[in-house]
């Protein structure tokens, strides 16, 4: 795995190989990262299901500001740590489950990537914890991979949707008249 653009380009991340682990794969990365490249500069993102700390440290490659990491396993976020000092890189890493995470961070996020294990159900649940806490900036983009396709709950729109073999990214904005 590796830092597809930006600063660190070319450099090698540490993975952590578990039975739920599935890291996004540097293909699925770079396209994704290229709808988003209007969103980098400047930046707060919030990596909630960390893993190794790929989609972060990829954001803060691109010119994101701050990046925040959680993740429930400390196996992963030992990596995390690991990937962030190898790019010279300072954090936030929260080891909490995603519910706990969400309530506790404070401030907005242009950014908050969502890349649960997969049959994992906990996308509506996100959106709705997003929502009631204001942790999205206006414009701002909750970036949902999964295996389904997925509708928008009440107050959200699908901004963007691909799909990457089974690998689907849904990119979800509030609503207008939405607003937090």
């Amino acid at each position: 795995m590796r830092i597809v653009a930006g600063k660190y380009r070319g450099r090698v991340l540490q993975e952590f190989r578990g039975t739920d682990i599935r890291p996004t794969a540097d293909r699925v990365k770079e396209s994704v990262f290229q709808i988003l490249t209007p969103y980098f500069h400047g930046a707060r993102v919030l990596d909630l299901f960390a893993g190794s700390g790929a989609l972060g440290i990829e954001s803060l490659s691109r010119g994101a500001e701050e990046a925040v990491f959680n993740d429930s396993s400390k196996e992963s976020l030992k990596v995390c740590r690991a990937n962030l000092q190898k790019v010279g890189e300072r954090a936030a890493v929260y080891n909490l489950d995603y519910k706990s995470c969400l309530r506790s961070v404070s401030g907005k996020f242009r950014l908050i990537f969502c890349d649960p294990p997969y049959r994992m159900e906990c996308l509506a649940e996100i959106l709705a914890l997003v929502k009631e806490r204001g942790l999205l900036e206006e414009g701002g983009l909750v970036v949902f991979e999964g295996e389904r396709e997925e509708s928008s709950p009440e107050g959200w729109e699908v901004a963007d949707a691909r799909r990457y073999g089974r690998t689907r990214v849904t990119f979800f904005r509030l609503a207008q008249g939405g607003e937090q």
